[in-house]
């Protein structure tokens, strides 16, 4: 059997997507070619797919015939709120359709998913949670970054930048003080609070550092400085939502990988 009819025998034996059920599936960081099989399989079978905004149009191609509904969040932009998008799910289950909640890499991950799958719940609504490659992995591995390198570091953390400065604010200090890379969803906003925040935790100023936007895509843009100088490079190549930000002497192997070099690299 070739490649292509085990894919194919794949998606016919995958688990059917009911009318009246939601399914929350993630797209991966970007490239199609990081899309699961399972939401190959269910984009196949959906007659809704309520989309994020930032999905590429080749993984929507997958969901042939479906409606598509952008629900995406934009920071800065009008977006639905969240409870809106809940709401549209739940009217489009009752109405017997079948449908698939299409988010940018893993629904649980800073996805907003887990808000999604709770509404879904209280509502009475059976619904699936596909998961997806989530953006940080994906970008660190196409970038030449190794998410843990023995010798460098024992642990990694995922943090959200978009509370910088509020009551929800994360303790950056803490994290500083942990000497662990930090890898940062949604916090091109706030870098310059951010690496400031770092820094007066404790963390030194030459602590490498790196923005990752559009990991994954033909648009993919690397940014790789220090921690005392990345907004000011982000800022002079024109670098902008939406983009990791990597903390860390991780970021350091990919120049001793030769990324760049290597084929493939961006």
């Amino acid at each position: 059997m070739s490649a292509r009819d085990a894919i194919a025998s794949f998606i016919d034996r995958a688990p059917r997507l009911q009318p009246g059920h939601v399914w929350l599936a993630g797209a991966g960081p970007g490239d199609p070619g990081m899309v699961t099989l399972d939401v190959v399989a269910a984009l196949s079978q959906a007659e809704v797919v309520v989309h994020d905004a930032l999905i590429d149009a080749r993984v929507l191609e997958l969901a042939a015939g479906a409606e598509l509904v952008d629900m995406g969040k934009r920071g800065g932009r009008p977006s639905p709120a969240q409870e809106e998008i809940n709401a549209r799910l739940i009217a489009l289950a009752r109405a017997g359709r079948r449908v698939v909640r299409l988010k940018g890499g893993d629904p649980f991950i800073f996805g907003r998913g887990g808000e999604e799958a709770l509404a879904l719940a209280l509502a009475g609504i059976p619904f699936r949670v596909l998961p997806g490659l989530t953006s940080a992995l994906g970008a660190l591995a196409a970038t030449g970054i190794p998410a843990t390198m023995r010798g460098i570091n024992h642990a990694v953390t995922f943090a959200t930048g978009h509370a910088v400065g509020t009551d929800d604010d994360l303790d950056w200090a803490a994290l500083a003080r942990t000497g662990q890379p930090i890898v940062i969803y949604m916090g091109m906003r706030n870098l310059e609070a951010i690496a400031a925040a770092l820094a007066a935790g404790g963390l030194p100023g030459d602590t490498p550092a790196a923005v990752i936007a559009s990991a994954t895509t033909g648009a993919e843009r690397t940014v790789v400085a220090t921690l005392a100088t990345i907004h000011a490079e982000v800022a002079r190549q024109g670098i902008g939502a939406p983009a990791l930000i990597v903390v860390g002497h991780i970021v350091e192997m990919r120049e001793k990988l030769g990324h760049d070099r290597l084929e493939g690299g961006r």
